[in-house]
């Protein structure tokens, strides 16, 4: 299938008054499974005629036998939101506009490129506050785990724990993080091989190794926090 002309055919029913369409995620990336959906990054002034006050969607839409996931802005409604997606150093939308393919293009998209581009390589601004209270959260999580006896109690807090020792160390790295399973890409584009240390005893079921490498990564990106913490 022709995924760009499918793509256009679906945004002429549904959103005809996009200016500026990029299709984004696994489809431009041709890395496509069999439960993939196609995610659309649609801008325009007049986007929502029916809704004059409205300045974003997202929203999930049935098409043809595919489904599409859209993300949907006015221009200003855009600028809201990525910056929101910037504080939460997760800039999805704003990757998606960078690295997308381009479906339909005003004349303005080289520029909203230029500009969101020039925040996405300054990488996250994180504060020490934040940090200081995210070493706090994996202190706790993993006094916790290395007391629980339970085995669902166990392997829920590792899973809390990798997503948050994960996301200290990116962000400590400057780097910006995900969700899901973008978080662990993240981690592996950053450094393979701290990457593959942390999930190696986790893969394993081996909690105590797990502990200890999560204790080890917490040291690294300045400690242990409990002392003097305020929230």
């Amino acid at each position: 299938m022709n995924f760009l002309t499918f793509a256009e055919q679906f945004i002429e029913a549904q959103f005809p008054r996009a200016a500026i369409a990029v299709l984004a995620g696994s489809t431009a990336r041709r890395e496509r499974t069999a439960t993939s959906d196609i995610d659309l990054l649609l801008i325009g002034e007049d986007l929502f005629e029916q809704e004059r006050s409205r300045t974003a969607m997202a929203t999930t839409r049935a098409y043809a036998g595919e489904v599409f996931e859209i993300f949907a802005y006015t221009p200003a409604g855009f600028a809201e939101w990525a910056e929101r997606d910037l504080a939460r150093h997760r800039p999805v939308i704003v990757r998606m506009l960078i690295d997308g393919i381009p479906i339909r293009d005003d004349g303005s998209l080289a520029t909203l490129r230029a500009r969101w581009r020039t925040s996405l390589d300054l990488g996250p601004r994180i504060d020490d506050a934040e940090l200081a209270f995210r070493r706090y959260v994996i202190t706790d999580l993993l006094d916790d785990l290395q007391d629980s006896t339970s085995p669902i109690e166990i392997r829920v807090l590792e899973g809390l724990l990798y997503e948050r020792i994960a996301e200290l160390i990116l962000l400590s790295g400057g780097e910006w993080i995900g969700s899901g399973k973008w978080l662990p890409r993240r981690l592996a584009a950053f450094d393979a091989t701290r990457a593959a240390a942390l999930s190696a005893p986790l893969l394993a079921g081996d909690h105590a190794g797990f502990a200890e490498r999560v204790a080890a990564e917490l040291d690294a990106c300045g400690g242990r926090m409990q002392d003097g913490m305020v929230r």
